[in-house]
């Protein structure tokens, strides 16, 4: 894709974006590509909404609003002011500025674009030089089953603050979507260097991905690291429902759960100081793994973070004949 060694990030919302910031310092634009979720995706008021996308665009731009993590910096909220004035709907917050995105998304797929076409226009008229990819172009939509019925994601996320106990999850659409073609062309690029699964929810910013048709086999035929940040520390979501959802759906709240989950493709794990007692066992299914502090409060946490995952990607391309080996264990464990 870019003609030199290059690593493939793969994210979904804003603690994922955490470490894609600091991979960014690290890499340089050419080095860096980034997969992003979009079964949180919705049309709402009228416009096509992308919130993860959003999210990586601005956080990689320095718009992004620290005090909330997600919207834009300096946001203002008149519209939101004036819509519930007219009695409009205001539980999902639409900012001033941000609404800009919204409405010139809009106006690029009516016009024909590609989500993928689109969000590399948003992404470059805001200075990001990053290659940003959709998972795919088409639709899927994150669907949560819950003790109060079916909601769409956004209205069990936003709307209703995640509080509904959760059933099951489902993936509308991903079993005739197709995975973005660029996001196929870099897992078998010759450039390729490594993979990277950012710390992010699995059920609502990996799995997504990963419900798309071929895309698991992709990553188990992958030729380069597959490495991946746990999003649990010491029982608790670094950011998020995820311990949460864990609990409802019985689920044990371990980082080495995570690493089950991947475990079919997975050569590499990055668990917390504070689940260093799970590095054995985790290690034990054949999945090398990094013990350090994962919890990104600064800048320098990000970059750091982000360092440590090339170097343990760079330390398990040393050995790279023995990773199908790692996999192919994965593949008997579960049944694959």
């Amino acid at each position: 894709m870019t003609g030199q060694a290059f690593y493939l990030a793969i994210t979904g919302g804003i603690g994922g974006a955490k470490l894609a910031l600091g991979l960014s310092r690290v890499l340089a634009a050419e080095e860096l590509v980034f997969v992003v979720n979009t079964g949180d995706d919705f049309e709402h008021l009228g416009f096509h909404i992308s919130p993860d996308i959003d999210t990586l665009v601005y956080t990689l731009s320095g718009e992004c609003n620290l005090d909330t993590g997600w919207g834009r910096r300096d946001e203002s909220w008149r519209f939101m002011a004036a819509l519930s004035s007219l009695g409009g709907e205001t539980w999902f917050q639409l900012g001033d500025n941000d609404l800009a995105m919204h409405v010139q998304r809009t106006k690029l797929l009516n016009e024909g674009l590609s989500l993928s076409e689109t969000t590399t226009r948003l992404a470059r008229s805001l200075g990001v030089k990053n290659c940003i990819l959709p998972m795919t172009n088409d639709t899927v939509r994150t669907v949560i089953e819950t003790e109060d019925g079916r909601l769409s994601f956004q209205h069990y996320f936003v709307r209703d603050r995640c509080a509904p106990a959760v059933r099951a999850i489902e993936y509308d659409g991903a079993t005739t979507a197709r995975a973005n073609p660029d996001m196929v062309a870099a897992l078998v690029d010759k450039n390729l260097a490594g993979v990277i699964l950012c710390p992010s929810n699995p059920f609502l910013s990996i799995d997504p991905l990963l419900s798309l048709a071929g895309v698991r086999d992709y990553l188990k035929s992958c030729q380069v690291p597959i490495i991946a940040v746990s999003p649990i520390v010491d029982g608790a979501a670094v950011k998020g429902p995820l311990a949460k959802m864990m609990r409802e759906l019985s689920i044990p709240r371990e980082a080495c759960w995570v690493a089950d989950h991947y475990s079919e493709f997975l050569d590499g794990f990055v668990l917390d100081c504070k689940d260093h007692e799970m590095e054995a066992g985790i290690s034990a299914r054949g999945i090398d793994t990094m013990v350090t502090n994962i919890v990104m409060q600064t800048m320098n946490d990000r970059v750091r973070l982000a360092r440590e995952c090339i170097d343990l990607i760079t330390r398990l391309r040393k050995r790279l004949p023995s990773l199908s080996n790692n996999r192919s264990r994965a593949k008997a464990r579960t049944g694959t």
